[in-house]
């Protein structure tokens, strides 16, 4: 695990990076923040009263003297972001709306970010997964040709990593859904030096079995390779037949993968969360995430369980993301 951390703060060391962490109240995101700024790699940005988040950092023992602190109630720059955030929602807010809306923390660090204010945000220590994704969507969006943010969980054991996708947000993604999904989790296997090899789950390999289901996962493959013709991808796979090289010698010779698949995109939420938890608890793996991918510039949510730590690591992943 602890390589991992040493890639990615390799990559963002002297970036000046800047990372929103709304939830600047919480002594977690305080404590991390301290931690960040200590070490020098990334400023964090904090949302709220600067001479409350001073006292509350104090009461901690937390050096924040090295990040920002942006209330949305005196932000200099308040009129060009209410105006910003009208134009983007295109009709959807008015003005006066606008300045209601943008003193939530989430709405207001999502448009730091939007602005090029910051390069990304990081929530979710003392909100819902909707609160911290419904202002990405709204504001910053998809990236072209993705309709739909998904979230990995990076599996690490010593010196193995694998991807797995998505484990946090599409319940019962379409063939469509599955083939950005691939697309978007090859990406975020490359951010974490992970050559992707990427498999499509089933229940079925390579037509051994006839369903929607089976179907609908083959359709999601043809699509992948059509928009990257270069990207190593194959299904539907059962894992064994995808991870096993003697299995896959046997139920899929030709496969390109070759029983050597990194990067695993589930069928379903369901299987994938299930997926995630048994290699964890199981298999001894850590689970690094979730990490939000598709969206133009990165947010990720965290869980409410959070640990300081936990805030610490995010934010360095959400950096790495944003170059």
């Amino acid at each position: 695990m602890s390589n991992l951390f040493d890639t990615m703060k390799a990559k963002i060391d002297g970036k000046g990076t800047k990372i929103v962490l709304p939830e600047a109240m919480d002594e977690r995101i305080l404590t991390a923040a301290g931690q960040l700024t200590a070490d020098g790699m990334i400023t964090p940005v904090l949302v709220g009263d600067k001479a409350k988040v001073e006292q509350k950092a104090d009461e901690l023992g937390v050096d924040i003297s090295g990040a920002e602190v942006l209330n949305p109630a005196d932000y200099p720059e308040y009129d060009e972001m209410v105006a910003s955030f009208v134009e983007r929602r295109k009709g959807k807010a008015t003005e006066e709306k606008a300045r209601e809306i943008l003193q939530d923390e989430n709405y207001f660090g999502t448009m730091l970010v939007y602005m090029g204010k910051a390069d990304g945000l990081v929530s979710g220590a003392a909100h819902s997964t909707a609160d911290t994704v419904r202002p990405a969507l709204q504001i910053i969006k998809t990236k072209p040709g993705i309709k739909k943010t998904s979230g990995v969980f990076v599996m690490v054991r010593e010196d193995e990593k694998y991807v797995f996708a998505d484990c946090a947000i599409n319940i019962s993604p379409d063939s469509q859904d599955l083939a950005e999904i691939a697309l978007a989790s090859a990406e975020t296997a490359a951010l974490f030096d992970v050559d992707p090899k990427v498999a499509m789950l089933s229940f079925s390999t390579k037509g051994s079995a006839k369903s929607p289901e089976t179907e609908k996962v083959a359709e999601a493959l043809n699509i992948a390779k059509e928009q990257n013709p270069d990207l190593v991808i194959d299904g539907e796979f059962q894992f064994d037949a995808a991870f096993v090289p003697s299995v896959a010698e046997k139920k899929a010779p030709d496969s390109p993968l070759k029983g050597e698949a990194n990067t695993f995109v589930f069928p379903s939420l369901e299987a994938g969360n299930i997926g995630y938890k048994i290699a964890q608890r199981l298999g001894g793996f850590d689970a690094v995430g979730p990490v939000l991918q598709g969206l133009n510039q990165p947010v990720n949510d965290l869980s409410r369980g959070c640990s300081a730590d936990d805030v610490y690591k995010l934010a360095i992943i959400t950096a790495a993301q944003s170059l």
